[in-house]
């Protein structure tokens, strides 16, 4: 299938100059962990799936609008039965040129051959512990197995972008920064260490155990004084490699700063709600445009109102950003 020009691509831009060329889909809430710093151990077993048909329709529209990246998140996105289809289509839509998944792992090592099969070109794993035990205590599952093998086997394989997303607790995961750091010794992967965001159902935001970025670099300046300082992703505002190290280090500073400045997203969850800013609950409901109740261009106007709705600095501006868990925003 042929695709446009890239000067020829429509750009969807918003109030303050940005362009908006990435959504993150979350095609379904259900989780088959229970973090602590993302879902309570009994929260309701009550969950949405976006339909095949919907993720279809919105990632036609979306790519036709000038969205570039999709990355399919949940929930879980590898609890869906039709995951792999999703990657197939999204990858072959004309104007999307990249797709990629965030995913806990739990299921992915019988599922990567299809993915990759289907045209996925990344996978970031996110992953707090490379202890079992620990492993059994932040996600109240003992999954550690399975998701070890979808590590090893993501390392072994050849032309993936492969990212390990490993949020960092005070007093619980930080004495593992070493641990993560070799796996960057001999596969070509990005390792990165995150702060905590308030979006934890309630559960330990205010028990101190969240880890700052400047904390992060410190024990990783003072552990490896040979760090060699790169240029990563926007969102890394840290990065680093080591000597003779195939992969690399970043920090993410998702709560101390923010990059709303350089926003370039709009996400779209399980019940079919477009999110204009992570910051803030306000959302534009798209389920009557998917059931039949709007025509296309309908729909665009929807999701060019999203766009004009991303507030210039939402981390700023937002008021209450404790009362939600991110599987319910969609990663």
């Amino acid at each position: 299938m042929k695709r446009e020009p890239e000067e020829r691509r429509p750009v969807l831009t918003d109030r303050f100059g940005r362009t908006i060329d990435y959504v993150r889909i979350a095609v379904t809430s259900a989780c088959n962990l229970r973090c602590t710093y993302c879902l309570k151990d009994n929260a309701p077993a009550q969950t949405q799936r976006l339909a095949s048909a919907d993720a279809v329709r919105l990632i036609a529209l979306l790519g036709g609008m000038g969205v570039k990246k999709i990355r399919f998140t949940g929930g879980e996105p590898l609890l869906h039965p039709s995951i792999a289809e999703l990657v197939s289509i999204a990858k072959t839509t004309p104007g999307i040129d990249a797709v990629r998944i965030t995913t806990n792992g739990v299921l992915l090592d019988r599922q990567l051959d299809a993915l990759i099969g289907a045209g996925l070109d990344g996978v970031n794993l996110s992953l707090d512990t490379l202890d079992r035990d620990k492993f059994i205590s932040i996600t109240r599952r003992d999954r550690f197995e399975q998701v070890r093998n979808a590590l090893d086997k993501l390392l072994a394989t050849p032309g993936l972008t492969v990212k390990i997303n490993t949020l960092m607790l005070r007093g619980i995961n930080s004495d593992e920064i070493p641990a993560f750091v070799e796996l960057t010794r001999s596969h070509d992967v990005t390792v990165r260490f995150m702060e905590l965001q308030p979006f934890d159902d309630s559960q330990i935001w205010r028990t101190g155990r969240f880890m700052g970025a400047e904390m992060i670099r410190e024990r990783l300046v003072g552990a490896y004084p040979e760090l060699e300082a790169i240029t990563g992703h926007s969102t890394e505002h840290y990065s680093f490699r080591l000597p003779g190290h195939r992969g690399s280090i970043a920090i993410i500073p998702a709560f101390s700063r923010n990059f709303c400045s350089s926003c370039s997203k709009l996400r779209i969850t399980a019940d079919a709600k477009l999110i204009g800013c992570l910051y803030h609950h306000e959302s534009i409901d798209l389920a009557p445009a998917l059931n039949g109740e709007m025509n296309e261009e309908e729909i665009k106007k929807r999701i060019i109102e999203a766009v004009q709705q991303k507030p210039k600095d939402g981390l700023k501006s937002s008021h209450d950003t404790a009362a939600s868990s991110m599987s319910r925003i969609g990663g």
